[in-house]
């Protein structure tokens, strides 16, 4: 029986096999086709993310990133018109 440990896997871990699992629990599928179970995609996951964080890999890189997006003056929306926004008119009132 190997001794290989999941922190073994993770040190030993080339970034062709992260990108191959990355891909992999994006699609869901192993590079043949087949699909992941929902353990395996759990257990890719983690294995990715333990990766970039042991890795450095840069925040915007790492699965799950979304990007902070802030309009008008800054966080608060202050000067933005409702359309640009995104909210349409008001249905209320005709």
């Amino acid at each position: 029986m190997s001794d290989m440990t999941f922190d073994k896997m993770i040190n030993q871990m080339t970034p062709a096999i992260y990108e191959s699992l990355k891909q992999g629990v994006s699609l869901r599928k192993w590079p043949d086709g087949r699909r992941l179970t929902p353990e395996q995609t759990e257990l890719c996951l983690e294995a990715v993310m333990r990766y970039e964080v042991e890795n450095n890999v840069p925040e915007e890189n790492r699965v799950g990133y979304l990007e902070r997006r802030t309009c008008g003056a800054g966080a608060t929306g202050a000067g933005v018109s409702p359309e640009m926004a995104g909210l349409g008119r008001d249905a209320t009132r005709d």
